[in-house]
């Protein structure tokens, strides 16, 4: 198992630039009104930071190519799963090759 994106994007940029335009262009339906609420009621600083920080992951997901067949197989319950034992032991794993 990786950390590497499954989907390459050119010259090695994320998907949604982690800007307040690049997310705010992401976000899908009311999501985007959601996003400028939280945004304008944030105080400059970590406040802010998280705002833009939680919102970028909600966007990368709304993008996410494979988004609709995944939410359907967790709808269904088909989505593949692990455990928390079974990628501590993978980390592990890895640590020690």
């Amino acid at each position: 198992m990786s950390a590497q994106p499954v989907h390459g994007n050119p010259a090695g940029r994320p998907r949604v630039p982690r800007t307040i335009g690049g997310i705010s262009d992401a976000l899908r339906g009311s999501r985007r009104a959601q996003f400028f609420a939280e945004l304008l009621e944030a105080q400059q600083g970590p406040e802010l930071d998280c705002v833009l920080s939680t919102w970028w992951g909600r966007a990368m997901l709304d993008t996410d190519p494979e988004r609709d067949r995944v939410h359907a197989a967790a709808e269904a319950g088909t989505l593949p799963t692990t455990t928390m034992d079974e990628i501590l032991r993978r980390r592990q794993e890895r640590a020690t090759r």
